[in-house]
């Protein structure tokens, strides 16, 4: 199998005209088979006549040309309705002169320029020869008719194939670009729930060090703060930036190491007052589950640090047997309200809609409050 599947990746990288010969090579063999020589199409009531030097060149006129079909088939489809004229002419009747309805189908599929117009050529040229047969033989009209009506659906059989190739093609970009968008969407939502999240927290543990320069103990203790940050930024940028390479193999958007109860720490140390509850145990299996709720709690921590620092925040997290419930509370004034663009909540109620969860972000008397429900997945 692994010799056969060698082999066939060999074939395959030559060239198109190498590829496409042995059809035309078949029917130039054929048409020298005693058991079947002379009893190939014939149209128009010409006598049958033995093969003679012209026939020799008329059949490989009309098969050799088979290997140019996809490379280039307008002169593919001229010199085999050559070589078949001169057959039908002539009276050799030669097997080779089926090869025309393979010309007609490879020039319906694989002709891109002057279709039309090739098409119009052809069926002039098809005129003619109908003439010229149809004053050497006695044969009716209607046989002339037929035949060119199986002509024309040999070439319509071949524009059906290029109209499904070219479709398909378009489906295949379609997909290619929406695949595109959304990684694109995946790592603008992960980059921004990790920069605005990290960077939030330094920025106010920076503003928070101005003040304390007249107590060294709680100012080093606030840059430790900032500089542990910036290390956990710099960790979850790298793993980001890792996903790029095609060769890695995890999975987006992993929480960082600590989970919850690390960013609950983190938020402490930029002066936010934080009480954290968390209840139950963390299915084993909760899919995408846990990492939507570390963001759901990521980004209401992000908020309350922007719009409402210092103000009391409860963050309730409860592992059930079929769901995580989060919710957090923040109080405050109305400078509670998220603010911004809205992109973070906005990627939330996605990311919880997508696991058909439910997702709330709305005030709550002086404060703001944002829960979800994320379906872990397990069955009852």
């Amino acid at each position: 199998m692994i010799e056969y599947r060698a082999a066939l990746a060999r074939w395959r990288r030559l060239d198109v005209v190498i590829r496409d010969l042995p059809v035309g090579l078949l029917f130039l063999a054929a048409s020298f088979l005693p058991v079947i020589q002379g009893h190939g199409t014939q149209l128009g009531g010409v006598p049958a006549r033995p093969f003679d030097a012209l026939a020799v060149v008329m059949i490989a006129v009309e098969s050799l040309p088979l290997a140019l079909r996809r490379r280039w088939p307008a002169l593919c489809a001229t010199l085999v309705s050559i070589g078949f004229a001169v057959d039908q002419l002539r009276g050799y009747h030669s097997v080779a002169a089926s090869a025309l309805a393979i010309a007609l189908v490879s020039a319906g599929a694989h002709l891109d320029r002057r279709r039309h117009l090739t098409a119009a050529l052809l069926s002039v040229a098809y005129v003619v020869l109908a003439v010229l047969l149809a004053r050497s033989g006695s044969e009716p009209v209607s046989e002339f008719v037929t035949f060119y009506l199986l002509l024309v659906f040999a070439w319509g059989i071949g524009a059906w194939l290029r109209r499904t190739r070219a479709a398909e093609a378009r489906y295949r970009r379609r997909v290619a670009e929406d695949t595109r968008a959304a990684e694109r969407a995946t790592i603008a939502r992960e980059l921004h729930d990790v920069v605005t999240h990290h960077v939030t927290a330094m920025v106010v543990q920076a503003e928070a060090a101005r003040y304390l320069t007249a107590a060294p103990e709680r100012l080093e203790g606030t840059l430790t703060a900032i500089t542990d940050t910036g290390r956990r930024a710099i960790t979850d940028l790298r793993h980001l930036l890792d996903l790029l390479n095609p060769d890695h193999g995890t999975e987006v958007g992993r929480p960082s190491p600590g989970g919850l109860g690390s960013l609950v720490e983190q938020a402490r140390q930029a002066g936010q007052p934080v009480e954290f509850t968390e209840e139950g145990t963390p299915a084993e299996s909760a899919g995408s589950a846990d990492l939507v709720a570390y963001r759901v709690v990521q980004e209401a921590l992000t908020n309350a640090l922007k719009h409402a620092r210092g103000s009391r925040t409860a963050v309730e997290v409860h592992h059930g047997d079929r769901e995580i419930a989060v919710a957090v509370r923040t109080a405050g004034s109305g400078s509670v309200s998220p603010g911004g663009s809205g992109r973070g909540l906005a990627g939330l109620r996605e990311r919880v809609g997508v696991l058909g969860g439910e997702f709330s972000a709305d005030r709550d008397g002086a404060g703001f409050t944002v829960c979800a429900r994320i379906p872990t997945g397990n069955p009852a």
